[in-house]
């Protein structure tokens, strides 16, 4: 299952930079994981300074 990003995104942009594969993107007011991409790494998650992300 991907991994999400809540509303507490701050659009820092510290999970973009990490992924892996490039599955993180900065959207309409907070980054977004594109689903289909994501590989459940959990490297995201582990770099977020608000926990806003999490598995969907």
């Amino acid at each position: 299952m991907a991994y999400v990003i809540n509303d507490g995104c701050v659009s820092c942009g510290a999970c973009a930079g990490v992924c892996p594969i490039g599955a993180i993107s900065e959207g309409d007011g907070k980054y977004e994981i594109n689903a289909d991409e994501c590989v459940d790494c959990g490297t995201c998650a582990a770099q977020c300074p608000t926990g806003s992300i999490e598995q969907g």
